[in-house]
């Protein structure tokens, strides 16, 4: 698929989700409580599975070439201790989930009792943090987005949107809306790094990409933990480690 337009990657991945959201909130009404249960721990558990795929990349030889063979799980652990106490001290995961149940307001019918609003919220809540999380950080967001701006096809993206569409499907057969408008997120991500592919061309190092890429798989054992209802994990306080990471690689980078 190589001379395509840079971005059309995207806007696949983006209409595969969507599709597969409207076709899991149409069914998942249907779902008696205790199979939208099973379908929770389903998730729960493959998430863990590709959180272990994308957590092995502190083992890639790109990154323990650029900073040495000892170094790579301490960038990932710093990298998820600056950024988790960077987010809990601008109370992050507070801010997303204000700014996440404004958005619900638009979407909740009138006259919901208070309780089941605020439960409905909490779902959508984390529908929406689940999902952008699931579909944002692994190596096929990463490397396909800066392959589609580098001008080397939508490949990659074209197997995520695969994926994506009947993740997005089962998740929102369980949390609703929310995964809908993990959407926005996915083309706001996905856009700006085919943008940094279109920019920085060859230049961007695979050592960075790689300890991105197993930052962001131990988020999601994080998001995994939660699904299958073992601990709260605050993964959103822990976003910004998703930019230190590779900051922390280059300065590591520099002082070899």
């Amino acid at each position: 698929m190589d001379g395509t337009v840079p971005g059309l990657g995207t806007l696949v991945n983006v209409a595969a989700i969507v599709v597969g959201s409207v076709l899991g909130m149409a069914v998942g009404h249907r779902l008696p409580e205790r199979v939208r249960d099973v379908v929770t721990d389903c998730l729960g558990l493959v998430t863990l599975l590709i959180a272990a795929q994308s957590a092995t990349s502190v083992a890639d030889p790109a990154l323990a070439g650029a900073v040495g063979a000892g170094a790579p799980v301490l960038i990932v652990l710093g990298a998820l201790l600056i950024g988790g106490i960077a987010g809990s001290a601008l109370r992050l995961a507070d801010r997303l989930e204000g700014l996440a149940g404004r958005v619900h307001a638009w979407t909740i019918r009138p006259g919901t009792v208070r309780l089941e609003a605020r439960e409905v919220r909490q779902r959508f809540v984390d529908g929406w943090l689940t999902a952008t999380l699931l579909f944002c950080v692994g190596p096929l967001a990463v490397l396909g987005s800066l392959s589609d701006g580098l001008g080397r096809g939508i490949d990659q993206l074209a197997l995520k949107a695969v994926l994506d569409g009947f993740a997005a499907l089962a998740f929102a057969s369980t949390f609703g809306v929310g995964v809908l408008l993990s959407a926005v997120s996915v083309g706001v991500v996905q856009g700006a790094l085919t943008v940094v592919g279109m920019l920085l061309g060859s230049v961007v190092p695979d050592a960075h990409v790689a300890a991105l890429t197993a930052t962001g798989g131990l988020m999601l054992v994080g998001i995994g933990l939660r699904l299958l209802r073992v601990r709260e994990v605050p993964v959103a306080d822990m976003l910004p480690a998703l930019l230190v990471a590779p900051v922390l690689t280059q300065v590591v980078v520099l002082l070899r």
